[in-house]
């Protein structure tokens, strides 16, 4: 029997160029075959959205470290959804966009900031990759819906 995951989009964020943190703006434009409009990780390819859990970011900030929607590189941080769990293939509708997970995890850069400061980072273990399958637009607060 199917079962629905509720949960909420706390921030949208996006970086105008590869290798730097991304930054909450007000909304996201999602589209076929691209991904975000206005993001440089934009394009037609497997991982066009980033998501992060709130509750995997607050693991990190309980080693002291002040963190900010985006400093992740996620496009989407996420409340209320253990995304780590979530099969590839596992539809996720945000606000009127449907996205499509496709990657559990990523090889982390050695560049990157956070594990510099922490020795560790969430996002290899914890992050999920997604492509979009009904364009539409998200904002923070739109809600998340999953079945499972």
């Amino acid at each position: 029997m199917a079962r629905l995951i509720e949960g909420k989009a706390l921030a949208v964020c996006i970086s105008e160029r590869k290798g730097t943190k991304k930054h909450p703006v007000d909304c996201i434009d999602l589209k076929i075959n691209h991904g975000i409009v206005g993001d440089a990780h934009a394009g037609d390819w497997h991982r066009q959205i980033s998501l992060l859990a709130d509750e995997s970011v607050d693991k990190m900030r309980s080693t002291g470290i002040d963190l900010s929607a985006g400093d992740f590189a996620e496009n989407i941080l996420t409340q209320g959804v253990e995304l780590k769990t979530l099969a590839i293939g596992t539809k996720i509708n945000i606000g009127n966009a449907v996205i499509e997970v496709t990657q559990i995890g990523k090889e982390c850069h050695n560049d990157c900031e956070i594990k510099k400061i922490t020795g560790k980072c969430v996002m290899p273990t914890e992050g999920i990759f997604a492509k979009v399958i009904t364009e539409g637009t998200i904002k923070a607060g739109d809600s998340i819906l999953i079945e499972v």
